[in-house]
């Protein structure tokens, strides 16, 4: 939610007076205290009041937060259509959130047909504004071929932006096509460094993959103890791959001191996910009796 900074109950006694005079930038202030509960008691419905007052007058960011209360069913009850017609208004002022959340409508068909294209379109809008999120977005498109020709290279190019700016779907992405060499001159190095970014801000996925790189010595010098580090922190945030691998590296002794009922531990967590490696790896421990009693 945007808004102003905190603020104090007196002040917000002076932006009430000042919001029923019909000053947009006060009733908008206002929305944002009841929102956070600044000054006031929180109350999601008064907020969507005060902002619906100053987005009826045109002030684009109360449109983007009015919009997001009607995604979200806050203070109002969830309408996506509603939602839209908001997101939209501010767009056309040029509001990147609002253009970011109105692409990621007709991407999910949420309040609007479907329309990869159009998706696109505003994506690329917000993009151009720096908007990290929206970059990752327009990067997916080129990715998968969606509202555009499927363009790698393209694709690498928006992920580094929203990559640089810290966007840690787009770090991972990144590492991801440099270890395949999608769109990018194959850099197994650069992988690492991209998986890093992202597995330091808790990214399980990229955990994961950088655990993977440690165990197969790819970009990094092999280190089966550091493939379980990482591994084991993406596995405990319930990382299914990482918890597959993790029993793998507890049956194989590889990085941690070989523990077949350790092992099963994790299979089971990972395969009670659906993961058919798990399952199968589970399956196996059962047949011959390691770490369970055979069964």
């Amino acid at each position: 939610m945007e808004g102003a900074s905190q603020d104090h109950a007196e002040v917000v006694k002076r932006l009430r007076w000042t919001a029923e005079q019909g000053n947009a930038h006060a009733q908008f202030d206002l929305g944002v205290r009841y929102y956070n509960g600044e000054g006031v008691a929180q109350d999601h419905a008064e907020a969507g009041k005060w902002f619906r007052l100053a987005a009826q007058q045109g002030d684009a960011t109360a449109q983007f937060n009015l919009g997001l209360m009607y995604d979200n069913g806050k203070g109002v009850a969830q309408d996506h259509a509603e939602a839209v017609k908001w997101f939209r208004l501010a767009a056309q002022q040029g509001d990147a959130h609002a253009q970011l959340n109105l692409g990621l409508s007709y991407v999910n068909g949420e309040g609007v047909t479907q329309d990869h294209a159009e998706a696109s379109r505003w994506f690329r809008l917000a993009a151009e504004h720096g908007d990290a999120h929206a970059q990752f977005n327009l990067g997916l498109s080129y990715a998968n071929g969606n509202g555009v020709i499927q363009d790698h290279a393209e694709a690498s190019r928006w992920f580094r932006l929203a990559a640089k700016q810290g966007n840690v779907r787009a770090q991972n992405t990144l590492g991801f096509m440099y270890e395949n060499g999608e769109g990018v001159t194959q850099d197994h190095a650069e992988a690492v460094n991209w998986y890093r970014l992202a597995a330091e801000q808790g990214d399980a996925v990229a955990q994961c993959n950088l655990g993977f790189m440690y165990e197969s010595g790819r970009g990094v010098t092999q280190d089966h103890a550091e493939a379980v580090n990482w591994y084991r922190l993406a596995a405990e945030q319930g990382d299914a791959v990482a918890q597959c691998n993790l029993g793998f590296m507890y049956e194989s002794g590889r990085g941690v001191t070989q523990d077949h009922a350790e092992a099963v531990n994790w299979y089971r967590l990972a395969a009670e996910q659906g993961d058919a490696v798990a399952q199968c790896n589970l399956g196996f421990m059962y047949e011959s009796g390691r770490g369970v009693t055979q069964d």
